[in-house]
């Protein structure tokens, strides 16, 4: 874990993201306190393509049923 001030993390802000990213925790001090913590963000789930690999069926074009529209527009 790294602590910088605003002034240095204002300076090397692009620099202090790429640690972060590769997993360090980065301190932000204030006034030689600790203000802010920047961290990694979890990585998303992978998705997977292809939900219908071979062929859409019909369904998929078929209107939705009533109550279900009625909530994409409340």
């Amino acid at each position: 874990m790294g602590m910088v001030n605003v002034h240095e993390a204002k300076t090397h802000f692009s620099k202090l993201v790429d640690r972060a990213h590769a997993g360090e925790e980065i301190i932000v001090a204030k006034s030689g306190k600790p203000w802010a913590r920047l961290v990694p963000l979890a990585q998303p789930p992978e998705r997977e393509p292809g939900r219908y690999a071979e062929e859409v069926p019909d369904s998929f074009f078929a209107p939705l049923p009533k109550d279900e529209l009625e909530r994409w527009h409340t």
